[in-house]
């Protein structure tokens, strides 16, 4: 299982890849198509990594073990409401 300092290094990685598909796609080095879907997976994978960072912390506030968090399936985390 990650750590919280491993999940949240990922996000960063994640969002940093974020800002670069968008500068890249200024720059005319990805169609929009290429854009959208990369953009895509990594929302979706974003979505999972705050998903199991929140999932840790409440194990953790109810005594539980946070290593027992487990990443949940794409399609469960984005089937949440805001």
């Amino acid at each position: 299982m990650s750590s919280e300092k491993q999940i949240i290094g990922r996000v960063d990685e994640l969002v940093a890849e974020e800002h670069s598909l968008r500068q890249r796609l200024s720059a005319g080095e990805l169609t929009a198509a290429e854009e959208h879907e990369r953009l895509k997976q990594v929302e979706e994978e974003l979505d999972q990594c705050w998903d199991l960072l929140r999932q840790r912390r409440a194990r953790r506030d109810a005594g539980q073990n946070p290593e027992d968090a487990t990443a949940r399936p794409v399609s469960e985390v984005e089937g949440y409401l805001q």
